[in-house]
C-alpha cells in the first residue's frame, strides 16, 4: 500500500509516510492498523536528544539521509554464500529474515508439534488472523515510541511462534536477521511469541549484515501462567548500520522470562526491553553487555513494571567503551501500590578504555509499595591497575592481559546462558570482537 498523507506531519517523517509498505491483498483490518500507526508516527516525529528517553543517541544522520523501507517486490529471495559467523551452528530450528522478509531457502524449520504454530508473520496474517490480529491491533498505538509506531505502519514481515498450554519445545529456535548489502534501505520486522500455560521455549535471535542499512525490529512476547522463555539476542551488525530493537513482554502469574542481549558490532545500537509483570509471582531476568569502539553508539534501555505481588527481577548489564565510543544504560523499575513482596535489583557496571570514550548510566527505582526489597547500583571506571600489574608480572603480554581482564568483566551476563553450546558460541563471538578491539 502507499500511505495516504492527509494529516499534518513533521518533515523528517515524510519520506517514510510516502514509502510503499505492506503487501498487495492485505486485509482491510491490517490496512487500517497501519494507517493509525503511521498517523501516530507522524504526530510524534523523530525523537530528540533533548528528550530524556533518547538523549544518548545522535539520530541526525538518519534525518539527513533517510533510509526508506523496501517494498516486497524489491527483495530478492536468494543469496549466495554460507551462514554468517554470527549464526549458531547448533541451532535445531532456524527461521531466516533476509532484508526484512522470510527466506525459506535459508531457513530450517524442521518438525514441530502439530499444535505449535511457527512461521513468518506474513503467513500468519493470511492463515491465522485469529492469532495475530488482536496482538497487532493492541500494539498499534505503541505509546510514546515513535519508531515502534513506524514499525507498526510499514513492517514487511517477521516471525510468529504460538505454543499451546503444556507444550515444551525442546530444540532451541534461532531467528536469523540478515542484511544482504544489496540495498541502502531500512528493514522493519514485527514478531509475536505467545506461550500458553506451563509451556516453554528457547529463542536465539541473531542480527548481522553488510552495507549501510537501518534495522527497526519489534518483538512482542506474551506469557500465560507458568510459561517460561529463555531468550538470547546477539547483535553483530555492519559498521555503518543503525540497529533499533524493542523487546516487549507481558508476564502472567508465575511466568518466567530470562533475556540476554549482546551488542557487539554496528554503528548505532539501541536495545529496549519493556516488561510488565502482571501476574503474581512473575520472575524476570534481564542481562546484557555491550562492547563499543571507534565512534560506535550503544544503548541499553529497560523499563520494568511490577503490577502484582511477589514478583522478582534481576538486571545485570555490563559495558565497555573504547576510542571515541559512547555507551549508555537507562533502566527503570516501577513497583505499583499493590505489588507487595517484590524483590527487584538492578546493576550497571562499565569500563572506560580511552580518554575520549564516554559512558552514561542512569538506573531508577519508582516504588509505591512499602513491603519490598529493591536496590540499584552503577559503576564506571578503568581496568583494575592491580590486576593488570599482576598479569604483567607473570610474563603475560599487555594486550593479552587487557583482553583477559575485559573478557572476565563482560562474561557475567553470558555465563547464565544455557545450553553450554550456545554459551560457548556467544563467548567465542565476544572474544573475536575483543581481538579486533585490541588490534585497533
Amino acid at each position: 500500500m502507499s500511505a495516504v498523507v492527509d494529516f499534518p506531519v513533521k518533515p523528517e517523517t515524510r519520506p517514510y509516510l510516502e514509502a510503499v509498505a505492506g503487501s498487495p491483498g492485505e486485509p482491510e483490518w491490517l490496512m487500517q492498523h497501519r494507517r493509525r500507526a503511521l498517523a501516530r508516527f507522524a504526530e510524534l516525529g523523530f525523537p530528540s536528544r533533548h528528550g530524556e528517553a533518547w538523549r544518548y543517541l545522535d539520530l541526525r544522520p538518519l534525518e539527513q539521509a533517510p533510509l526508506r523501507p523496501l517494498a516486497a517486490t524489491e527483495v530478492e529471495a536468494a543469496r549466495a554464500g554460507g551462514d554468517p559467523a554470527s549464526a549458531w551452528p547448533a541451532a535445531g530450528l532456524r527461521l531466516t529474515l533476509l532484508d526484512g522478509r522470510f527466506a525459506p531457502e535459508l531457513s530450517r524449520l524442521g518438525e514441530m508439534p502439530a499444535t505449535v504454530w511457527f512461521g513468518s508473520m506474513r503467513d500468519a496474517i493470511v492463515r491465522r488472523p485469529d492469532l495475530v490480529g488482536e496482538a497487532l491491533e493492541a500494539l498499534a498505538a505503541d505509546r510514546d515510541q515513535p519508531f515502534a509506531a513506524l514499525n507498526a505502519g510499514v513492517f514487511g514481515d517477521g516471525f510468529t511462534l504460538a505454543v499451546p498450554e503444556g507444550v515444551v519445545v525442546e530444540p532451541p529456535i534461532e531467528i536469523l536477521h540478515l542484511a544482504s548489502g544489496r540495498s541502502t534501505a531500512s528493514f522493519h520486522t514485527r514478531s509475536l511469541v505467545t506461550l500458553g500455560a506451563a509451556s516453554r521455549v528457547r529463542l536465539v535471535e541473531i542480527y548481522t549484515g553488510e552495507g549501510r542499512y537501518w534495522r527497526n525490529d519489534v518483538v512482542a512476547v506474551r506469557l500465560a501462567r507458568g510459561a517460561a522463555i529463555d531468550r538470547v539476542a546477539l547483535v553483530e551488525e555492519a559498521d555503518a548500520a543503525l540497529h533499533l530493537a524493542v523487546f516487549d513482554a507481558t508476564l502472567g502469574p508465575d511466568a518466567r522470562l530470562s533475556s540476554t542481549a549482546l551488542l557487539l558490532a554496528g554503528g548505532t545500537l539501541r536495545h529496549d526491553a519493556v516488561v510488565r509483570c502482571q501476574g503474581e509471582g512473575a520472575r524476570c531476568g534481564l542481562y546484557g553487555a555491550y562492547l563499543a569502539a571507534g565512534r560506535q553508539q550503544a544503548n541499553f534501555v529497560t523499563t520494568l513494571d511490577h503490577c502484582a505481588p511477589r514478583g522478582e527481577t534481576r538486571e545485570v548489564f555490563k559495558g565497555v567503551a573504547a576510542d571515541r565510543a559512547h555507551g549508555a544504560f537507562q533502566g527503570r523499575i516501577t513497583v505499583r501500590p499493590n505489588a507487595q513482596k517484590v524483590d527487584a535489583h538492578m546493576l550497571s557496571r562499565n569500563l572506560l578504555l580511552g580518554a575520549h570514550a564516554a559512558v552514561d548510566t542512569k538506573p531508577e527505582l519508582e516504588i509505591f509499595a512499602d513491603d519490598v526489597k529493591c536496590s540499584h547500583g552503577a559503576t564506571v571506571g578503568d581496568l583494575d591497575a592491580t590486576a593488570l600489574f599482576y598479569l604483567l608480572s607473570r610474563g603475560i603480554r599487555r594486550a593479552d592481559a587487557r583482553r583477559m581482564l575485559i573478557d572476565a568483566f563482560l562474561r557475567e551476563p553470558v555465563d547464565r546462558v544455557e545450553p553450554a553450546s550456545l554459551r560457548d558460541h556467544l563467548l567465542a563471538r565476544l572474544s573475536a570482537r575483543l581481538a579486533v578491539l585490541e588490534e585497533t
